[in-house]
């Protein structure tokens, strides 16, 4: 019975998906706490689009990982330019469309190009884009795959450039290496790039993975996310601007990183699995970057980046809540492999050991963790992937591939809240921060569920509209994995979706609402109350208590308003 709701499900959003790509008239979608967005497609057909960026001349800045070419897209037409191709600037061909007895079994990286970064006076004098791209596979020549012995995994390398941007021609031209020795994978390469302040002063962030080393084809290869001395597993930090140091590359690494020693060292934080998610924003008079991770097993996490800080991978999984105790962040069939679970993924003996190891001081647990699953659940799971039997077990996962921070007002009720896309779950998530902005409060909501995997978001100036990028593929390793069929994913296969929220038809109901909230209230009891009011951010506390008084100012009304929909929701939970 629920396959078939799960299936009818399926083929209704599929009706209004294949409306929304063949029309080019706006649909209408609601949210879960009544938000009405107009739905339309800007762009489609893209080859893998994995980095869709709202710049300040309000087009989209877009990079495909297959295509290996940045564009800027106008968000109204659909009008694409593209800036720069760099198809020619790797040495190995696109395998993932050639039949195996020509690639030889030899993969396609995970992503590709990747990252894009406008630096912040693109259009004030300092025109410069910075990008990253893989850009060399040590296989490529090997007549079998190209894969080390005994599952030791299929070696990468990614570059880090800052181009100059032209205007007038519309290119991107002069390339300046910042770094060619970060290492790459077929499997978790992260590969988000921010620009953000610290003291006053911005800079570059990059996110690598761990390689996906202990699992799959790199279940051998040897996991350094725990060595600062090694690039995998990190974010690194970079100047957007080179310094006077007297290396090629040492330029371009701040003199101030924690790790710096007999030699400059662009990393920033470590312990990190595959952060594809990276923001910064302002909450609570404070700046923060945030990352969205993918878990092994379990525990996708939300992370707030501080410098030098131990994020724990692969020795903890999510919180430091012993649910990984006497397991392993992966596991195989590989007896050639060491270890109880066949992996270079360490054994974890005992989180809370690993944290002591680490050092509290040092340690930094996830502000939150989707699907913290119990030491049985998983212990069953690593049992039957060890086993490799045909029934492969699973597990549930968002699988987070991008975050934003949504800081506007446009939209009633949003205002600091994260969003994050699903790859697995096919969902945009949305994540109210409090109000020092430290941690989350609030349900988790979703939006625009689709049969899609949703590669990354981006937001308008003004917050009113949302730009979700689609993959132009069905899976990548894990847990994004998916049984979708071909036709479902390719109803919008590598497009760019713009939901737009329509205050008017919103905004016509706002009165009635606020005066069904307003006598709901007063119904209540003190101890419901009471109940309601602990389950709230502040600013959401003060317009409930609002809602208990009759005569409002216009700015008190105001607050009310700002706040409706996500009192509703708060009601109808104790109602």
């Amino acid at each position: 019975m629920m396959n078939n709701v799960r299936w009818l499900k399926t083929i209704l959003f599929l009706c209004l998906l294949t409306v929304i790509v063949t029309t080019t008239a706006a649909q209408t979608v609601t949210g879960p706490l009544g938000e009405q967005f107009s739905a339309r497609v800007v762009a489609k057909g893209l080859s893998g689009p994995w980095e869709i960026t709202y710049g300040p001349d309000s087009l989209l800045w877009v990079t495909e990982s297959k295509g290996y070419t940045v564009s800027r897209i106008n968000p109204k037409n659909g009008n694409r330019t593209v800036l720069l191709d760099l198809s020619g600037n790797k040495n190995f061909p696109r395998y993932d469309t050639m039949p195996e007895e020509v690639s030889k079994g030899k993969p396609w990286p995970q992503g590709g190009l990747m990252g894009l970064a406008l630096h912040p006076q693109l259009l004030t004098g300092k025109p410069y884009v910075y990008l990253s791209y893989i850009y060399h596979f040590e296989g490529a020549e090997a007549e079998d795959s190209g894969a080390a012995p005994n599952y030791g995994g299929y070696f990468f390398k990614t570059k880090l450039v800052r181009y100059t941007y032209d205007a007038q021609k519309q290119t991107l031209h002069t390339p300046q290496i910042l770094c060619d020795t970060i290492p790459g994978s077929n499997d978790h390469n992260s590969g988000r790039l921010l620009i953000a302040p610290v003291g006053g002063e911005a800079y570059l962030f990059y996110t690598v993975g761990d390689m996906g080393a202990g699992q799959y084809d790199n279940a051998g290869r040897p996991n350094f996310a725990q060595r600062t001395d090694k690039y995998e597993g990190k974010v690194l930090r970079f100047q957007l601007e080179p310094d006077q140091d007297a290396g090629t590359y040492d330029k371009w690494i701040p003199n101030d990183n924690p790790f710096n020693s007999d030699r400059q060292n662009a990393v920033w934080s470590y312990g990190h699995r595959n952060a594809q998610g990276l923001a910064y924003a302002v909450v609570g008079n404070k700046g923060r970057i945030y990352t969205a991770e993918h878990g092994p097993f379990s525990d996708d996490e939300i992370n707030i980046i501080q410098k030098g800080k131990n994020y724990g991978h692969p020795l903890i999984v999510g919180y430091n809540d012993g649910n990984y105790n006497g397991l392993a962040a992966g596991a195989t069939s590989h007896s050639s492999l060491p270890g109880q679970w066949h992996t270079t993924y360490p054994f974890i003996k005992s989180e809370s050991a690993n944290v002591r190891a680490i050092g509290a001081e040092n340690y930094q647990d996830p502000i939150h963790s989707f699907y913290p699953s119990s030491n049985q659940f998983l212990h069953a799971v690593l049992a039957r992937t060890k086993q490799d039997s045909e029934e492969k077990p699973e597990w549930p996962a968002v699988a987070p591939s991008s975050i934003a921070v949504y800081t506007a007002s446009a939209i009633p009720g949003w205002q600091n809240s994260l969003l994050v896309t699903s790859l697995k779950e096919k969902r945009l998530v949305r994540l109210k921060l409090n109000a020092a902005g430290d941690g989350l409060t609030g349900d988790t909501l979703t939006y625009f569920k689709a049969p899609a995997r949703y590669r990354d978001v981006a937001l308008s100036m003004d917050g009113r509209s949302i730009f979700l990028a689609i993959d132009s593929v069905q899976a990548s390793s894990g847990p994004s994995e998916d049984a979708d069929t071909q036709d479902q994913q390719s109803q919008c296969s590598g497009c760019i979706i713009a939901y737009t929220y329509q205050p008017a038809s919103h905004s016509s109901n706002e009165t009635n609402l606020v005066q069904q909230l307003r006598t709901a209230v007063q119904k209540m009891n003190k101890k419901q109350q009471h109940t309601i009011r602990a389950n709230l951010a502040p600013a959401q506390r003060r317009a409930f208590n609002l809602l208990l008084i009759s005569d409002l100012t216009t700015t008190e009304e105001a607050q009310v308003r700002q706040n409706a929909l996500e009192l509703q929701h708060a009601v109808k939970q104790v109602k």
